[in-house]
């Protein structure tokens, strides 16, 4: 009888076993666990817990719920640690900074399936489609209260005929809805929307081609500004992730900093770091995304001008040598691929201290590499695991210049 031993974890949250014609990607296996061929499990790992959700087996939202919780944030540690030491810091040593706890995911992507009769499911994708989730232990109680509700509003909508999507974002003015639907709102769809939205006391109902229902102002935090979020805009996944970043990257910054010092925040967003950095110094806060820098600049203004929006698009028009030479500090928060392109203006010019927020192990591995060719020396590593059950890793790592350019 043929039998199959689980060498590792893989990135995705799977096992991995040795095979003739290569690697096998087991899922929901664990490293040291035995399966028979048929994929029974012979000798189990003593990490494997009972899920906690009982919706594991079927929904694709959590992949390591049956692992426990120690072990798989030591190895999303251990991920961040072999990225950094694979990029040539090799006595890198990562601190796990926060680990999230149940039930405080702020924001949710959810899918929508209408059946022949007319019934409605809201959930999760599932190995079997769309999966109703009655409860959930990730999200937050606020999100999971309303998903029946909405389900009974949407039902009647004739902009809804077969397949959508609801984005559902935690504001501190509440739920903030953004929906993709697979037709076009009619005027009774939008009343039954406002109608909606002024039961709940949403502040906001939108769709893909505009807002379809307000009654009121929407706002969201970040330090001393205070950001209207255009729908569907980005956050961090829980308040207690946010606030362990945010500490990192504060902790990070050179002890001193000149009178004059400006710091650079690149792919800023709303201003979830720019904020907290303008209590440090000036931020010059880059973006791409039009609707977001909007918000930011009208926050910024507001909050008293320690901190300036531009609009740029980093991935294609990088910051040059020239324009970074006047920053003390680059912060850089880029997408999942990375910053390659920013990496290496940074690593050709005049080298400020760098700040990096990653969210993909694989791209802070090579963005790292470059930076550690061009003298980089790195001050400080933090993991974050704000994605709880699942693969994902977010680390904070501070790079300090070669010591001749050091101001």
């Amino acid at each position: 009888m043929s039998e199959t031993t689980i060498i590792a974890m893989g990135s995705a949250g799977d096992g991995v076993a040795l095979a003739p014609d290569g690697r096998r990607h087991i899922p929901r296996a664990l490293p040291g666990e035995v399966l028979s061929a048929e994929g029974r499990l012979l000798r189990e790992s003593p990490e494997r817990v009972d899920p906690p959700c009982p919706h594991f087996s079927l929904c694709g939202a959590c992949a390591l719920q049956h692992w426990s919780g120690a072990a798989q944030s030591e190895w999303k540690r251990g991920r961040v640690e072999h990225a950094l030491r694979q990029a040539g810091f090799a006595e890198a040593m990562v601190t796990l900074g926060h680990v999230s706890p149940p039930a405080t995911r702020r924001r949710a992507d959810l899918s929508i399936l209408r059946a022949g009769d007319g019934s409605l499911t809201i959930g999760f994708h599932g190995a079997q489609g769309v999966l109703a989730i009655p409860e959930c232990r990730v999200l937050r109680p606020e999100i999971m209260a309303l998903l029946p509700r909405l389900a009974a509003a949407l039902r009647p909508l004739q902009a809804l005929r077969q397949r959508a999507d609801a984005a559902i974002n935690l504001l501190d003015s509440g739920p903030d809805v953004l929906l993709r639907l697979d037709g076009k709102l009619t005027p009774v769809d939008i009343q039954r929307l406002a109608d909606f939205a002024r039961a709940e006391g949403l502040k906001r109902i939108a769709t893909r081609e505009g807002v379809a229902a307000q009654i009121g102002a929407v706002r969201h935090g970040f330090g001393r500004g205070v950001v209207a979020p255009p729908p569907g805009a980005f956050l961090q996944a829980t308040v207690e992730g946010e606030a362990a970043i945010i500490a990192a990257v504060l902790a990070a910054l050179p002890a001193k900093l000149s009178r004059g010092a400006l710091i650079a925040d690149l792919f800023a967003g709303l201003g979830t770091l720019s904020f907290p950095l303008a209590e440090r110094a000036r931020v010059l806060a880059y973006e791409g995304d039009p609707e977001a820098v909007t918000a930011l600049d009208a926050a910024a203004r507001a909050a008293g001008g320690r901190v300036t929006a531009g609009r740029k698009d980093l991935i294609r028009q990088p910051l040059l040598p020239l324009e970074l030479a006047k920053y003390a500090v680059v912060v850089l928060d880029p997408p999942y691929a990375g910053a390659a392109e920013q990496v290496a203006q940074i690593a050709r010019g005049p080298k400020p201290h760098l700040i990096y927020v990653s969210c993909n192990p694989v791209a802070l591995e090579r963005d790292a590499r470059a930076l550690r060719e061009a003298g980089y020396v790195m001050t400080s590593a933090t993991a974050i695991d704000q994605f709880l059950w699942s693969p994902h890793i977010e680390a904070v790592v501070g790079f300090a210049p070669p010591k001749k350019e050091r101001a």
